[in-house]
């Protein structure tokens, strides 16, 4: 992925994401609502990921349309989180995540399937 969204625009695309195609008066009431931002700031925002090319816009009523799904952002997120940080080593993230907290038993096999798969 090519398009660096940053955290105030992700909350622009998870509205959407969880909500699907809306009006950028809807993503405005939303996250008034949620972070308490302004319909200014808010459009200002939807603007940016409509230069950027992770939001469409049609008209009537200003509908917004995500273009990147958020499987692709995540990906794109956790490959820039393991070169920044763990030297590009994913096997490293993993050991920081796990040893994070105890793991039941069931999110154990979870992740031993998981990485059977692999």
């Amino acid at each position: 992925m090519d398009i660096k969204l940053f955290d105030s625009e992700l909350k622009v695309m998870d509205v959407l994401w969880k909500e699907g195609d809306t009006t950028a008066k809807h993503i405005s009431d939303v996250l008034s609502k949620e972070v308490g931002w302004n319909m200014n700031t808010t459009y200002t925002l939807i603007k940016r990921c409509i230069k950027k090319g992770a939001v469409e816009r049609s008209e009537p009523n200003f509908m917004c349309h995500a273009l990147i799904p958020k499987e692709e952002v995540q990906k794109a997120e956790t490959d820039e989180l393991i070169n920044k940080i763990y030297d590009g080593s994913a096997d490293k993230l993993f050991t920081a995540l796990l040893g994070r907290k105890k793991l039941s038993a069931e999110q154990i096999e979870k992740l031993k399937q998981i990485v059977g798969e692999l």
